[in-house]
C-alpha cells in the first residue's frame, strides 16, 4: 500500500469536536465522498487489500448506510453482488432482524432472508468501527443465514473504543485508525 495514496485519503477525513455530543470527536468522510480522486483510491485500497486476502468472496454486505457507499462500487470492482443489511423495517419480504446495543440506547438490524446462502463467503463493510455493536450484530445476521464472514471492512477505526475486540474471531480490517 502507497502511503502517498493512503495520505490522500486520510486528507480527505475531517474532525467534528463534540458532534452529535460533547465529549466526541466525529470523524467525517464526506470531503472523502466529494473528492472522486481520493474516492477511487480508496476503492483501489479496498480492492487490493481484498484481492490480496482472499481468494474468493461471495458477496459484500454493506451497512445502513455508509456501507451502502462504499460496497456498491467494491464489489463491481471485486466482479461480485452487494447486499444490503439495514435498519429495521425497510426491507421487504422475509427478514432476519437483530437487536443490539449502541453508545446511547439500543437499535436493530436486518437482512432479507434470502440475501445469501449458507456457506457463502461474505465481507461486511461499513465506515467506521466505534464500539463494535452494529459490525457484530451485522456478523451475528450473517451466522443465523450460515453465511461465512470472512472479515469485517471499515475506512476508519477509533481504536480507544476498543470496537474490534467485540467481534472476537472474526477477522477485521481497518484502513485508518485514530486513537
Amino acid at each position: 500500500m502507497s502511503e502517498e495514496r493512503l495520505r490522500r485519503v486520510r486528507d480527505r477525513v475531517r474532525s467534528f469536536p463534540d458532534f452529535p455530543v460533547p465529549g466526541v470527536l466525529f470523524r467525517d468522510i464526506s470531503p472523502l465522498l466529494k473528492d472522486p480522486v481520493a474516492f477511487g483510491i480508496l476503492i483501489d485500497l479496498l480492492e487490493d487489500h481484498l484481492r490480496a486476502t482472499f481468494p474468493k468472496i461471495d458477496f459484500i454486505a454493506g451497512l445502513d448506510s455508509r456501507g451502502f457507499l462504499i460496497g456498491p462500487p467494491l464489489a463491481q470492482r471485486l466482479g461480485i453482488g452487494f447486499v444490503l443489511i439495514r435498519k429495521k423495517g425497510k426491507l421487504p419480504g422475509p427478514t432476519e432482524s437483530i437487536s443490539y446495543a449502541l453508545e446511547y440506547g439500543t437499535a436493530e438490524l436486518e437482512i432479507q432472508s434470502d440475501a445469501v446462502e449458507p456457506g457463502q463467503k461474505v465481507v461486511i463493510v461499513d465506515d467506521l468501527l466505534a464500539t463494535g455493536g452494529t459490525m457484530w450484530a451485522a456478523c451475528e445476521l450473517m451466522k443465523r443465514l450460515k453465511a461465512e464472514v470472512l472479515e469485517c471492512l471499515v475506512i476508519i477505526e477509533l481504536k480507544l473504543l476498543k470496537g474490534s475486540e467485540k467481534l472476537k474471531s472474526i477477522p477485521f480490517y481497518s484502513l485508518l485508525q485514530y486513537d
